[in-house]
């Protein structure tokens, strides 16, 4: 039938063509038990206790705290013993997205599988994971989609799967296959893993580290800084920015405030309108207005990344003296922080909510030293690297994982 591009050494045979029923059984929790399946259809499912976890497509696609898993009770259970899951089993969607296969890791000591989802209960002739990552390789995927495709009235049936064709090596090649994107797997997990870990430390520490609830100093300290935050008014602190783009700063150094990052190809303006932009500059606050459920009066977005000019629309204020960006970027951001100043100091608008400055410049806010703003600031900094190199290799990992499935497989 044909060989892939990349081979482990030693490997020379043509893979060959089988069907998918001579590979696997689908089972489903209807099939769990002969005369008990219509006792299975009927299983009552209890939210956060029970004796096994029914795995359901949400808990595979969006993973839940324990506590949120559908769980049936002990005597249930044992009705559905020919659908239990110990691990690493393979699981495909009979509904919503049709044909979408799952590795099962299990979460907890016994599960068994709802009845959105086939399991597939594969034979002596096929590895798991080679089987999985053939599904999700192109030519997998192709096969897949036909299948959601032709599928009617919106569920996937046994039918629907017993004659697609897998082309496949021996046992021992794909052996290896499964192993090697096993360990992709695991690194991009892993990685992620961290990326999310550092995210939740960071997010702690903004609760800890600011001030909360009109309090004059935070939770947490670094060492030798006691002295209270001094009340300050934002009017000390920043001015309006009203310089205008005279000397004509490029398109390509437009700024979108809602990621702080230049837009090389500008935002659709016309060369005669760039005169009426606002050029912001490093250390520049420029308020963002539309509020969701984290920002719910909209949020300010420090420069840090250099000059640059921006929509007239957009309100910016301009510090009055040099200050640790690093700090301001991270405080000035925060919704707990700004949410008393803003609730003061935004008005409701057509699409957004608007700032009205001189309401602003009024407000306090707390501000500790400079030298603990700078070493708060770093701190921050260093979370946000690591983040991004979690982020950057998680990426990495899943452009060599999308090559060596394209490569890998015939």
């Amino acid at each position: 039938m044909g060989k892939p591009d990349i081979r482990f050494k030693g490997y020379t045979d043509e893979w060959e063509q089988r069907k998918v029923l001579d590979l696997l059984k689908l089972l489903t929790d209807y099939d769990a038990n002969g005369s008990f399946a219509d006792m299975a259809k009927n299983v009552n499912t209890m939210d956060g206790s029970g004796y096994a976890w029914y795995v359901r497509i949400t808990d595979l696609e969006n993973p839940k705290p324990l506590s949120e898993l559908k769980y049936v009770d002990k005597l249930s259970y044992e009705f559905l013993k020919k659908t239990e899951l110990h691990g690493g089993e393979l699981l495909m969607a009979k509904r919503g997205d049709i044909g979408k296969v799952y590795i099962f890791e299990p979460r907890t000591k016994y599960a068994t599988v709802a009845p959105n989802m086939y399991l597939l209960k594969l034979n002596n002739k096929v590895i798991p994971h080679f089987l999985y990552d053939y599904f999700v390789s192109d030519e997998g995927n192709k096969k897949l989609a036909r299948l959601n495709a032709s599928s009617t009235m919106g569920a996937l049936y046994k039918d629907d799967v017993k004659n697609i064709d897998v082309i496949m090596p021996s046992i021992e090649e794909q052996s290896k296959i499964g192993i090697y994107f096993q360990s992709l797997d695991h690194l991009i997990t892993l990685h992620q893993r961290k990326c999310d870990e550092v995210k939740s430390l960071k997010k702690y520490m903004l609760q800890k580290m600011f001030p909360q609830n009109e309090q004059k100093v935070p939770e947490i300290r670094f060492e030798g800084f006691t002295e209270a935050w001094e009340q300050r008014k934002l009017g000390e602190l920043y001015q309006r920015n009203t310089e205008r783009n005279e000397n004509l700063i490029g398109y390509d150094k437009t700024i979108s405030v809602a990621t702080m990052s230049y837009k090389d190809d500008g935002n659709g303006a016309s060369e005669s309108s760039l005169s009426t932009y606002k050029v912001i500059r490093v250390g520049d606050i420029a308020f963002e207005g539309h509020t969701n459920k984290q920002f719910r009066f909209g949020r300010f977005v420090v420069n840090d990344i250099g000059t640059g000019i921006m929509s007239p629309r957009f309100s910016t204020l301009r510090p009055l003296n040099e200050m640790p960006v690093n700090f301001w970027k991270q405080y000035i951001h925060s919704e707990s922080v700004m949410r008393r100043i803003l609730v003061n100091s935004t008005k409701a608008g057509t699409m957004m909510n608007e700032l009205v400055i001189p309401e602003f410049l009024n407000q306090t806010i707390m501000v500790p030293s400079e030298n603990e703003q700078a070493i708060i600031g770093q701190y921050f900094t260093n979370l946000d690297h690591l983040i991004t190199l979690h982020q950057q290799k998680c990426e990495e990992l899943k452009k060599i994982k999308k090559f060596m499935l394209q490569k890998m497989f015939v």
